[in-house]
């Protein structure tokens, strides 16, 4: 399983278990591996880096198959890999950015 698709699932994980009720948040941290109590921005952090390094893999697959050393499949799939991860990424930071858009416009 590549890091994206581990950090794919980890959070469908989480999320499932913090919808499910009980100690959500406790579970959800303990699933993802995550330390209970880790910032908001760290976790950022941590989905940035997966998608770079996801990134990086499919530039040095493409570079490998450009060489003829690699499998065109290898190229397809983790180009499509790393599509992926920037999509969900950026699907993430719009949804931030609209609850962000939300609060400021509340009535104090």
């Amino acid at each position: 399983m590549t890091a994206a698709a581990l950090a794919a699932a980890n959070a469908y994980r989480s999320l499932a278990t913090a919808t499910a009720g009980g100690s959500g948040a406790a579970k959800g941290a303990a699933a993802t591996g995550a330390v209970p109590g880790q910032s908001f921005g760290s976790l950022v952090q941590d989905a940035m880096n997966t998608v770079v390094d996801s990134a990086r893999h499919a530039d040095a697959q493409t570079l490998a198959a450009a060489k003829g050393k690699g499998d065109l499949v290898d190229v397809v799939t983790a180009v499509a890999e790393s599509q992926t991860a920037v999509q969900a990424l950026v699907g993430v930071r719009d949804r931030v950015i609209s609850a962000y858009q939300q609060i400021m416009q509340m009535p104090i």
